[in-house]
Parts: C-alpha cells; structure tokens; sequence
C-alpha cells in the first residue's frame, strides 16, 4: 500500500501562489523479510539556479499515498540580485561620532581659553 507515492516540491511566495517546480512518481521494492519495518528514504532536490529574485520564497516538499499526504516544514529562501551588498552603517556612525566629539572638544577648549582671559 505503501510502495507507491508521489513527491512534489514547490514554492509559494509572497502572496502566497503555489508554483510546482519538480514532481516524480515512485514504487519502491521492499526486500523480502522486510514487509512490515518502517524505513526512511532520503531525497535531494536541487533548484539551480534561481531565476531571479523573484525566486523569493519559502520551498517545501510534500509527499503523496493513495490517502495520505504529509508536508515539510518548508525553507525560506531569499534571492537577490547579482552585485548586492549589505547595507551596513558601521563605518559612518564611527565617523560622525568622532568628528562629533572632536567638535565638540574643540569647541570646550576655547570657551575654556576665552574664558580664562
């Protein structure tokens, strides 16, 4: 009963439409001896490459008997386009704080000077 099954991916995105990317049918042998034993088998599915970004989107797999059907967790995968960089604000706040403070400092030290006169 169980011998026979069907395993889709697909990706739904964000306004969540349903796109099938791969689908195979299988009829796994079951050696004799070994009828009525649970057993896991793995599969690998590799989407490459990505079209666009707008392969954004969480991928699942789902797996079909004749009344049973059991769905992953899905992944999320984020796609962007070529040259992207992280903004990243590090270097610039280290920056203006320092030319800030050095302002700053420069500006005490002679209202202190202004002042002793």
């Amino acid at each position: 009963k169980y011998t026979k099954f069907s395993v889709f991916y697909y990706r739904i995105n964000s306004p969540d439409q349903e796109t099938l990317i791969h689908s195979t049918s299988e009829d796994v042998v079951i050696p004799p001896g070994e009828e009525n034993k649970t057993a896991t088998i793995s599969y690998n599915h590799r989407i490459m490459p990505l079209e666009s970004t707008s392969s954004t989107g969480t991928y699942y797999c789902k797996v079909k008997w004749n009344d049973i059907q059991k769905m992953g967790k899905g992944v999320f995968v984020l796609a962007r386009g070529t040259g992207y960089r992280e903004t990243s604000y590090g270097w610039e706040i280290l920056v203006t704080l320092t030319v800030f403070l050095a302002a700053l400092s420069i500006t005490a030290t002679a209202l202190l000077l202004w002042k002793r006169k």
